[in-house]
């Protein structure tokens, strides 16, 4: 398997062990309830928490894209993120950030006014035609996800011929128009539970290594969804032992970024993962 690095405001982010990115919501209606935060203490505990857990990314994001999720503005998002990025930075001056959205403007304002180091867009572009040209302009890592439709519209849109090569059709044409802009780091997201049913999503997560064509690295987003908890009749709060579970299969499937709520349980995943690779190091040709 190859090892990949981001650039991250110069400064590089070695992925050749997984990473933990840990998700700071500051939306009022995130499917999560105990991931909002929405206070300046809130934001500033959560920060120190993701960091304090192990993370080495923390996802800011405040537009909830769960299904049937309100619309707002941009400005009220860039409103809501000047809010909680000026409490982040002082709380963490040194953490690498990304930013969740689908709107250019959003993700500029956000990597010139707070250095945000990494773009997280659930649409893959397909929401704001300028996000792709505007991201490699400000040459920061860009997560580009696979997801059909918007946030609002996205369960009405799961029909596929073949979901695996449908997906590798939109991450080709993406990934060229991409470099065709000049970017330079990208990091594939499978969108699990965007625009896909249950049974598709662990169809995907099955055949996860299959991404690994592009040599690209893959990010995974699970957590707490409801891939996870309806198959195990539970609820989004009750649903981190099948998170880890499903987790774990990841690893082992080759992701190399997890984003998740519980950064303690996905770092101790990682660990644990890490301690059955084979030990190659100690042998010599």
């Amino acid at each position: 398997m190859p090892t990949y690095t981001l650039n991250v405001g110069g400064r590089l982010l070695d992925l050749s062990t997984p990473q933990v990115m840990g998700i700071l919501n500051l939306t009022p209606d995130s499917f999560y309830a105990d991931s909002r935060v929405q206070t300046a203490d809130a934001v500033r505990q959560r920060t120190e928490q993701i960091i304090a857990e192990g993370a080495s990314v923390i996802d800011v994001g405040a537009y909830s894209s769960r299904p049937q999720s309100t619309d707002i503005t941009a400005a009220e998002e860039m409103q809501r993120l000047r809010n909680g990025l000026s409490v982040v930075r002082a709380a963490a001056p040194d953490a690498i950030l990304s930013v969740d959205t689908f709107r250019s403007d959003v993700a500029r304002m956000c990597v010139e006014e707070y250095g945000v180091h990494i773009v997280n867009d659930i649409s893959g572009g397909s929401l704001d035609p300028d996000m792709l040209p505007t991201v490699a302009r400000l040459g920061v890592p860009y997560v580009l996800m696979h997801m059909q439709g918007t946030p609002q519209t996205m369960q009405q849109h799961t029909h596929y011929d073949d979901l695996v090569a449908d997906m590798l059709l939109y991450f080709a044409e993406r990934i060229q128009r991409l470099r065709d802009c000049g970017q330079k780091d990208i990091i594939l997201d499978p969108g699990f539970g965007f625009a896909k049913t249950t049974e598709q999503n662990y169809d995907l997560l099955a055949r996860l290594d299959t991404f690994h064509l592009f040599g690209l690295p893959l990010l995974v987003g699970l957590s707490r969804k409801s891939m996870i908890y309806k198959p195990l009749g539970a609820t989004p709060q009750t649903a981190l032992n099948g998170t880890t579970a499903a987790h774990a299969f990841a690893l082992e499937r080759g992701c190399h970024l997890l984003r998740v709520h519980d950064v303690r349980a996905a770092v101790e995943a990682v660990r644990i993962h890490q301690m059955l690779k084979p030990k190659t190091q100690d042998h010599h040709d």
